[in-house]
């Protein structure tokens, strides 16, 4: 499918799927999303949240669409800014290709000084753990989505498929059993998406779902809590 590299209404670059008219980041600002949906309602919501009351000392992330790398990145300066421990797996099934990594603008705009680890996110091999630094890890798995099965492990998934519009086998309740089954007791998975069907599927397969505002040219979001039994 032919792709092209466009630029968000925050400035931002994104890939469009020219076929499918969607976007890997939304058109209204792709940093604005990704900062909005998995940084301030995943990330720091679970570390002052959840991780501080807790004795966990590494926070867990599970992105699922690895993609452009924008969600790893910001995580990666949001976390070393904050001293947040982080081990972070990316699942993509199909990587970008280096020619369109090469025009993203992502470092110039989120943190010219970590260009060089935006580069590392995408040069480093697959399925081995690298350390990017002595508080971030990182493991990038090339799978489907349907294909994982992982128990127990994470504390937050970000969730960011293609649309249902374009791919609805992934906003499943088998899709979403697999990421209950892999989240640890009061973990929780975080999505742009605010679809009824997604967040009736959600809460079919045991999670407790809240409706969030949402990022630029969203009215709302969602984040599902993996309570533990004694909740």
């Amino acid at each position: 499918m032919k792709r092209k590299i466009i630029t968000t209404k925050d400035g931002s670059k994104t890939i469009q799927i020219e076929e499918w008219n969607e976007q890997y980041h939304s058109v209204h600002g792709a940093i604005q999303e990704a900062n909005h949906v998995f940084i301030k309602h995943g990330l720091l919501f679970f570390d002052s949240e959840i991780r501080r009351t807790t004795s966990e000392s590494a926070i867990n992330i599970l992105e699922i669409g690895f993609g452009t790398g924008l969600n790893a990145f910001l995580t990666f300066v949001k976390a070393e800014s904050l001293q947040i421990p982080i081990v972070y797996t990316g699942i993509e099934a199909f990587p970008v290709q280096w020619d369109e990594i090469n025009q993203l603008n992502y470092p110039e705009l989120i943190s010219s000084a970590h260009a060089d680890v935006f580069k590392t996110l995408h040069a480093c091999e697959w399925e081995g753990q690298q350390h990017l630094s002595s508080d971030f890890t990182l493991t990038k798995r090339q799978m489907k989505f349907q294909d994982i099965a992982i128990s127990n492990q994470f504390h937050i998934i970000y969730f960011d498929a293609f649309g249902a519009r374009v791919q609805p086998e992934l906003w499943t309740e088998r899709i979403f059993s697999k990421m209950y089954e892999a989240l640890q007791e009061s973990g929780m998975l975080v999505t742009y998406s605010a679809k009824g069907s997604v967040r009736r599927a959600m809460e079919a397969v045991g999670f407790k779902v809240e409706r969030l505002p949402g990022p630029p040219g969203k009215r709302e979001m969602l984040r599902a809590r993996k309570l533990s039994t004694s909740n």
